[in-house]
């Protein structure tokens, strides 16, 4: 990849020391081989930082991503014709938006995908990876494919566009986005000493993250394992207070922040770390790169 285009940052951010606490326990978790899971919402792919993140999957220090649906369609279009974007408040005034023939072409990838018995991040991947589009190069998915890294996608039937579409399949989304869900908390089961991350994801990240946990430390208590000491970090712009370790009363609406009790407090008040940036994607993905860099 030429690095030329990547940039280091000097971040002015909330919090901005916590970026170089986690770029530290990531070389960390390379060099000790347990896993770095990045979790991310869709508008992180809009934000136009894909080329920090490849680099960093290409150079090992991201083991799994983990998206919504929404991510595939993004990641999609942006490799076919090089934006991602409508006007919503156009195109649904006549019941057009989101049913482009284009978008469409998502479905019959994850058909085929569901015949076949292959993950929804991985059919994607291997179909852009495959393809003739002109900008596949900032495909996370394509990037993943080749790297053979895990691209998991965590679908609500529903949320996406392409659930418009006539040849959408609820079946094949549900078991395309299954094996996803499986090899996602496989990869949890090595998250011992390991980060974990969500960048912009409110609800997908926390609660799949939580589900998944549960999963790999009831197998791990059966094996005398433990799976309690690892990082978690939290980049979004929501303003938590100083105190964000303990988490915020029933009565406030801070507790509705499912990252901020989920993924900051509960699921590593048992000899973990939790950590919290607040800005926007554009600035937290460069300076984290930037600190990555800074602690090799």
């Amino acid at each position: 990849m030429d690095l030329s285009v990547l940039l280091p940052l000097k971040p002015a951010l909330w919090g901005h020391r916590n970026l170089d606490t986690a770029a530290s326990h990531i070389v960390e978790a390379k060099n000790k081989g347990s896993s770095v899971i990045l979790m991310m919402g869709a508008h992180v792919l809009r934000s136009g930082v894909q080329r920090y993140l490849i680099d960093l999957m290409e150079k090992g220090f991201i083991s799994c991503v983990a998206m919504n649906g929404a991510s595939i369609v993004h990641d999609y279009e942006l490799a076919r014709i090089g934006k991602t974007t409508e006007s919503v408040a156009e195109y649904i005034k006549s019941g057009k938006f989101g049913l482009w023939r284009e978008t469409g072409e998502i479905n019959d990838i994850v058909n085929s995908a569901a015949k076949r018995k292959m993950g929804l991040g991985e059919a994607v991947g291997k179909s852009i990876l495959n393809s003739d589009f002109p900008n596949k190069a900032i495909s996370l998915f394509a990037s993943g494919y080749r790297s053979r890294i895990p691209m998991t996608v965590h679908v609500g039937i529903g949320y996406d566009i392409v659930h418009q579409h006539p040849n959408c399949s609820g079946a094949a989304y549900g078991e395309t986005s299954y094996i996803d869900f499986l090899r996602f908390t496989k990869e949890l089961d090595n998250i011992e000493n390991g980060v974990v991350m969500n960048f912009g994801s409110s609800v997908m990240a926390p609660e799949v993250f939580l589900k998944a946990l549960s999963m790999v430390r009831n197998v791990a208590a059966q094996e005398h394992r433990s799976l309690n000491h690892f990082t978690t970090l939290v980049c979004d712009l929501y303003p938590l207070p100083e105190n964000y370790q303990t988490e915020a009363s029933k009565e406030h609406h801070h507790y509705y922040f499912r990252p901020w009790k989920t993924m900051l407090v509960r699921t590593v008040a048992d000899g973990g770390q939790g950590l919290y940036v607040r800005g926007r994607h554009a600035e937290t993905i460069p300076a984290l790169w930037t600190a990555i860099q800074n602690h090799q």
